[in-house]
């Protein structure tokens, strides 16, 4: 049991990782190439993510914290 466990950890950390990378890569490429089919959503996404944060004071701060340790 421990090992089945092990293995679906294993698997939503590498899940992840990637869609981490692929959140990356959509805010280059935003940047790059501007308002584009999926590059420009994912930054007005990102942005609206860090402006609810921001409206929230020191709960957002917290919040902002939590994601960043559980992301590391």
């Amino acid at each position: 049991m421990d090992k089945a466990f092990g293995m679906i950890k294993d698997l939503v950390g590498d899940l992840t990782a990637i869609l981490v990378g692929v959140i990356g890569l959509g805010v280059v490429a935003g940047i790059v190439f501007g308002d584009t089919f999926f590059f420009g959503e994912v930054l007005d996404n990102l942005l609206g993510v860090v402006q609810t944060l921001g409206d929230n004071g020191l709960v957002g701060l917290l919040v902002a914290a939590l994601l960043m340790m559980l992301l590391k």
